[in-house]
């Protein structure tokens, strides 16, 4: 069995099975791990949810803050935004079946024999990893609970409050939890968010760092997979974590990394999130 981690889809099939044709993945035998972000702003966003769902046995999946925002289109349609691609799932016959497969997705995921965590955008400098599958463990609890959910999605928006404290309830308890898995990139040692610079590492705010380049960060030593963050381009030189959203629905590339070897696969895509001539190669290890 060989286990690849694949970054943000945000509903870019074809690059997806043009990489999975590369290393002639198995559903039966080999298993992906999805760092979230399965749809919007692609092309086949109803397409990669009916592709995953179908092969669900064969994944590992965490949310990433756009599959959330899904979740809360499906509860409440005015928050459709102009650039979403959501509206053929909102149409779908089998939306239910698919929007319940989602929400029973974590934010956090933890392999124990392999050691590796897989989150969307991070974990926080101040919390350990057991820390972080607790809080984790606080909103997909919500996310499955149908009398909370409406509650949750209706509250989940936001930047405030930008730092946690465990005196914390209701639902700014569980928007911090989300922001810091799904949205975060830059905060403080403290975990003080900075939610609204999305560029590369020097674009950091003073007295902000990256959340993962923190000395004091105590995941430090914890391999961890994530995405989010397509200005990095897969560039991460912080030992044992892996930026693996390169970029594809922007018209960059699809990577999928071989969590076992750390093999890259590269599948190069244009502007419509499409791959370019159907072409994946192999990176060598460590690029």
């Amino acid at each position: 069995m060989t286990v690849y981690a694949v970054g943000d889809l945000q509903g870019c099939l074809d690059p997806l099975r043009c990489l999975l044709q590369h290393v002639a993945f198995d559903p039966a035998r080999d298993r992906l791990w999805l760092v979230g972000d399965l749809v919007n702003r692609g092309p086949q966003s109803l397409e990669t949810l009916r592709f995953l769902y179908g092969m669900r046995d064969a994944l590992t999946c965490v949310l990433g803050n756009h599959d959330l925002h899904l979740l809360a289109v499906a509860h409440n349609a005015e928050r459709l935004k102009k650039n979403d691609t959501l509206r053929d799932i909102l149409d779908a016959p089998d939306r239910q079946v698919l929007l319940d497969w989602l929400r029973a997705q974590k934010l956090l995921h933890y392999d124990e024999q392999r050691d590796i965590a897989m989150v969307h955008a991070g974990i926080p400098p101040q919390w350990t990893l057991r820390k972080a599958l607790q809080r984790a463990a606080e909103v997909e609890e919500v996310l499955r609970d149908d009398a909370r959910l409406p509650f949750f999605l209706d509250g989940m928006y936001g930047n405030e409050p930008a730092k946690w404290d465990k005196s914390l309830s209701g639902v700014a308890r569980l928007r911090v939890i989300t922001n810091y898995f799904t949205r975060m990139r830059f905060c403080t040692a403290e975990g003080l968010l900075d939610l609204k610079s999305s560029e590369g590492i020097d674009s950091a705010p003073q007295g902000y760092a990256p959340w993962f380049a923190h000395p004091q960060r105590k995941t430090r030593g914890q391999k961890i997979v994530f995405g989010h963050w397509a200005a990095l381009e897969g560039r991460c030189d912080e030992p044992g974590v892996y930026a693996l959203d390169t970029g594809c629905v922007w018209g960059n590339a699809m990577t999928l990394l071989n969590l076992d070897s750390g093999e890259r696969h590269r599948c190069d895509c244009n502007d419509r999130g499409r791959p370019e001539a159907r072409r994946a190669e192999t990176l060598a290890v460590g690029r």
